[in-house]
This record gives structure tokens, C-alpha cells and sequence, in this order.
């Protein structure tokens, strides 16, 4: 897939600058990760890419979505599913809003140290909540390694 609902090509210029000021994995991080909306959007997008074709092709009817913190301000919550999960629809995809995929930036950058460790947690969280899309509980996404 080359674009995402909810995103637009980014800049790719702008991805060049956040690796350049990226610090080196080993180097000892005082200052978290500061990356601007458009960035990271494409961020997003570009770890949407490297998902399975088997995992995305599934996805009927849904956005994703980034936003700097989720509704109550806590930096707790990286990413939300807000939607029906597969496992659960009746007469579902007639008329309905499109479930959403909510990652939360600036969560995300407090708990990464370099661009390398925030382009995997951005990957772990869609596939956390994409997983949420088709039915996969918490419980079961910690059996699996990915919770």
C-alpha cells in the first residue's frame, strides 16, 4: 500500500532532518525525541508499508489516525482501536461511521530514545491495535509477545 486513509504523502525531506538529528542508538539520551505532526504522520504511514499484506488487506472500513495525547493528557496510552472488532459485528458496513486507529505522538516519543526504537514502537502499537480490529483481546496479544 502506498497511501493510508486519514494520511497524505509526507515530506520526505522532513524525514531526512528528524534522522539526521536522530541520536545514535548507544549514545546516552538526556532530551526525549521532539518530532513535529507531519513527521511522524509519515512515520506512520511508512510503518503501515512494512506491515504483512495478510494483516492489511482485512481492513475494511477503518482510518488511522494520529493525535498528540489522548483525551485525558497522560502520555500512558500509545495507541487506541475506537471501533467494532470483526469478532463482533452483526449486520456491520452499511451506513457506519469507519472505525478508527488512533496512535498517540507524543506518547510515542517519551518512550523512545532514537528514531530506530520509535519506528519499532510505532510498528508494535499498529500491530497491537490492528489486532484489536479482528478480534485479539490484551490477554491473547501478551501470549503472542506483542502486548
Amino acid at each position: 500500500m502506498s497511501t493510508h486513509p486519514g494520511f497524505e504523502d509526507g515530506d520526505a525531506q522532513a524525514l531526512d532532518d528528524i534522522g539526521a538529528d536522530a541520536p545514535e542508538s548507544d549514545a546516552k539520551v538526556l532530551e526525549p525525541l521532539d518530532i513535529a505532526a507531519e513527521p511522524f504522520e509519515q512515520l506512520v504511514v511508512d510503518e503501515l508499508d512494512e506491515l504483512p499484506d495478510d494483516m492489511v488487506d482485512g481492513l475494511d472500513n477503518i482510518v488511522f489516525v494520529v493525535e498528540d495525547r489522548p483525551e485525558d493528557g497522560s502520555l500512558d496510552l500509545l495507541g487506541l482501536y475506537d471501533g467494532v472488532a470483526l469478532t463482533e459485528r452483526g449486520q456491520y458496513g452499511f451506513g457506519e461511521m469507519p472505525d478508527r486507529i488512533i496512535l498517540y505522538r507524543e506518547p510515542l516519543l517519551a518512550i523512545s530514545r532514537d528514531l530506530n526504537e520509535l519506528r519499532d514502537q510505532i510498528h508494535v502499537t499498529l500491530v497491537h491495535e490492528i489486532a484489536h480490529f479482528y478480534g485479539i483481546d490484551d490477554e491473547k496479544l501478551h501470549e503472542l509477545g506483542w502486548g
